[in-house]
């Protein structure tokens, strides 16, 4: 069944507000690169999935390493006809789970305790925030395999390349918004591999407070770049 809310347009500030009122997880692990993605970021991420380009309401979504599902319960807030979440961490789809009761009737997601690469099925649309593979090198890889096997068109957060000042500045200057760059050369030639194909990305803010020891800084500013990637012909 899809969700009432498909029936009219939700403002990205309300899409915020919804987000908002969820958990983060409680005990985040770094070996996971278990990084909440802001409500900011997650809206804007949605509402180009959503308004755009016509890849949620209706449509089935299944959201990669959901954490405590904010991907998710945003894709079926907005309307989206069925939503699947997957994570290996026990307390994340715990903290997932009890943040789709707080939600209501309002959204509708099947949670799955499990590793990725048990997910099979086909799926209209993917969103994830996999790890970055700072901690564990080419951790993302597994993630991009996985979307562009299921699903038709993957939205994948990733980290960008380098630390770009300027980009960072032109980003503060315009909160919440979008700019659209290059690929990164390496990410097209894997996509490219897996019969995928990178049609737009765009680099966002994005701020983390002060999570684990080795954090120096109470809150750290870097750019994150969303891919929208189609499955090849």
């Amino acid at each position: 069944m899809g969700n009432p809310a498909q029936k009219r347009l939700i403002r990205k500030l309300e899409l915020e507000l919804f987000l908002s009122q969820m958990e983060s997880q409680p005990s985040p692990k770094a070996s996971l690169e278990q990084y909440t993605v802001s409500e900011a970021i997650a809206a804007t991420m949605l509402y180009l999935a959503a308004y755009t380009n016509g890849d949620i309401i209706g449509k089935t979504v299944l959201d990669l390493g959901c954490g405590t599902g904010k991907l998710a319960l945003a894709a079926s807030y907005l309307g989206a006809q069925c939503v699947v979440g997957v994570d290996i961490d026990k307390t994340a789809i715990k903290t997932a789970s009890e943040n789709s009761e707080k939600a209501g009737s309002r959204t509708n997601v099947q949670w799955v305790l499990g590793d990725i690469g048990a997910v099979t099925g086909s799926f209209d649309t993917v969103l994830q925030n996999p790890p970055f593979g700072v901690q564990k090198r080419a951790a993302d890889r597994k993630f991009l395999e996985k979307a562009l096997e299921v699903g038709n068109v993957v939205y994948s957060l990733h980290n960008h390349p380098c630390t770009d000042k300027q980009l960072i500045q032109r980003l503060k200057a315009n909160p919440g918004g979008l700019l659209q760059i290059a690929p990164s050369p390496f990410i097209e030639k894997f996509v490219g591999g897996r019969h995928g194909v990178v049609q737009a990305v765009y680099a966002m803010l994005m701020t983390i407070p002060r999570m684990f020891d080795f954090h120096t800084k109470m809150k750290h500013d870097f750019v994150v770049d969303l891919y929208l990637i189609k499955k090849s012909e």
